[in-house]
């Protein structure tokens, strides 16, 4: 049995990497089609599972890992911008104020019937920023492609108060619960997740406590 990570997504690939785990990815074949009638917790668990599918429908004997990540404000999901002005735009949603992160995982190996799932939320708090923070950021460009337009483990992290939950859940895979989730399927962890909180050996995750 291998693990497969369904994603094409460099923080989740690196996130898993600090399992010590070997796997491979295979980018999902799914539309990323929302919803109407699912709230964005829910949604971010159906995207991750039709991300699993995908890929576990053509590798029926591996494990594979499928993920997705939502911002939630006001009960409206924020997806991630395709323009520097939906960036904008968001960006300036979120100043002072609090949101929720949610992201979604899913576990699928069809040989053995397994199908877990399970979502993270972590809340978040966006700093009173200035204009000129805003276009400092904007100049990065960094937000394209995030989800709710900010990378808090890159230069994002500066418009940052605090935060409340899982980090790596915010950058993209609560590695926690998926590490657990792993151990509970039989998969030996190289690296035990509790030392890697221990030293939180990602961009920015010791500077939120």
């Amino acid at each position: 049995m291998q693990i497969l990570l369904a994603s094409t997504s460099p923080r989740r690939r690196e996130l898993l990497k600090l399992l010590g785990l070997e796997f491979n990815i295979i980018p999902p074949t799914c539309e990323e089609t929302l919803t109407p009638y699912l709230s964005p917790s829910e949604q971010t668990r159906h995207l991750a599972r039709d991300k699993a599918q995908s890929v576990a429908a053509q590798h029926v004997e591996d494990l594979v890992i499928g993920s997705d990540t939502v911002i939630e404000i006001d009960g409206k999901l924020l997806g991630k911008p395709e323009n520097m002005k939906e960036t904008e735009t968001m960006l300036r949603e979120l100043r002072g104020r609090v949101h929720q992160v949610h992201t979604g995982v899913a576990l699928i190996q069809k040989a053995s019937n397994i199908s877990i799932d399970f979502v993270e939320t972590a809340q978040v708090w966006i700093k009173q920023f200035e204009e000129g923070a805003l276009k400092d950021y904007l100049i990065t460009e960094e937000s394209l492609g995030k989800a709710g337009a900010y990378s808090i483990q890159g230069e994002g992290a500066q418009l940052i108060e605090k935060i409340e939950g899982d980090y790596p859940a915010i950058v993209g895979l609560p590695l926690w619960r998926t590490a657990k989730v792993l151990v509970e399927q039989g998969v030996v962890l190289p690296n035990p997740v509790e030392e890697i909180y221990r030293l939180k050996p990602y961009a920015n995750w010791s500077d939120f406590p």
